[in-house]
């Protein structure tokens, strides 16, 4: 289930934190649903990631966020990922450069989110 949001003028789609885990398929099926509501931006819990999002060798992470990035909508992932960080520097060197962009996020939760799309 998804939600319409808006902040700073901006629409986000709000995944819900239940559900299943979002891998490439149930991303796709985010973006269309985005589009679909005219949102810019998705909002989806780090939980609801498929655990392979994390390990950056399966390549899942690269192919969201390219699929996102093709489509033009940002992605925010919502929600403390410090303890898969940890575990590697690869995963926190991606954090990073994403958080330095304007089209991946990683964020602690929606405050932190409105924030960075304040203009």
């Amino acid at each position: 289930m998804t939600t319409l949001r808006t902040f700073h003028g901006i629409p986000v789609l709000m995944c819900a934190d239940e559900g299943a885990a979002i891998g490439e398929r149930e991303a796709l099926d985010l973006i269309g649903d985005a589009g679909y509501q005219g949102a810019r931006w998705v909002a989806v819990p780090a939980g609801r990631l498929h655990e392979d999002f994390f390990r950056l060798s399966t390549g899942l992470a690269g192919e969201i966020v390219q699929k996102f990035a093709n489509y033009r909508l940002g992605l925010a992932v919502v929600g403390d990922v410090s303890a898969r960080t940890a575990a590697g520097t690869a995963l926190r060197d991606f954090v990073r450069e994403c958080d330095r962009g304007r089209q991946t996020w990683f964020v602690a939760d929606e405050t932190e989110l409105a924030e960075r799309l304040a203009p």
